[in-house]
């Protein structure tokens, strides 16, 4: 069973969940993060890092976002990795918590 990252990830790509991985799972787009499910062990050291708390575990995410477990294996194999901790976009906090960003995802 994976994490996953959902969608208040998305204008947040906040970075503090890449920094405690210890299996370097997660992959970067132009503005959100995903976790490559075969590489994740399932460790939950990303969770409570996140402070826009987008990563669930695979069997807890919202029945609305369902859809973001396969976006993130998609993803996670197109997109670049990323290792170390990078510092958020100026406007991150602002989009926190926005719902229905799913639209203003960037492939």
């Amino acid at each position: 069973m994976a994490f996953i990252v959902g969608e208040n990830c998305i204008k947040c790509k906040f970075t503090d969940c890449v920094e405690v991985c210890p299996v370097d799972c997660f992959y970067e787009g132009p503005n959100f993060l995903v976790i490559h499910p075969d590489e994740c062990i399932d460790c939950a050291l990303c969770e409570p890092e996140c402070p826009a708390e987008a990563i669930f575990e695979e069997d807890d995410v919202p029945a609305n976002q369902k859809h973001f477990i396969e976006l993130n294996a998609e993803l996670a194999e197109i997109w670049p990795n990323i290792t170390e901790m990078k510092d958020h976009a100026p406007d991150a906090e602002e989009w926190n918590g926005v719902p229905d960003k799913f639209k203003l995802l960037e492939k």
